[in-house]
């Protein structure tokens, strides 16, 4: 089949083809931030990641992205209280595991 015939037209393509195939350069500092995150990339990778950064003036802050939400006071508490008040009206949830969660409940009001 000749694809030309076919897209070649009157109308203008809407982007470009180069403009429609090129890197967006936010998404590219976003690839390189995953990478110093992810723990299966290997360091010569991240030091180069941590370059581009550098060098494209964005600030990288490794102990903001060492923090974990395992404890109460890093969870949004509005999450946090839709999550109890779904668990006690939710027809699979223990007895038991209902009374924790309005204990909970009533202890963040």
């Amino acid at each position: 089949m000749d694809y030309d015939a076919i897209n070649s037209s009157d109308i203008p393509p809407e982007v470009p083809r180069s403009e429609d195939s090129a890197k967006d350069p936010e998404n590219v500092l976003r690839g390189h931030k995953a990478t110093l995150n992810n723990p299966q990339i290997s360091d010569a990778a991240k030091e180069h990641s941590k370059q581009v950064l550098e060098e494209a003036g964005e600030p990288y802050d490794q102990s903001s992205s060492d923090k974990k939400t395992t404890d109460q006071g890093d969870k949004d508490p509005g999450n946090v209280a839709r999550g109890l008040k779904a668990s006690i009206s939710n027809p699979g949830v223990s007895e038991e595991a209902k009374e924790r969660a309005k204990e909970k409940l009533e202890g963040m009001q």
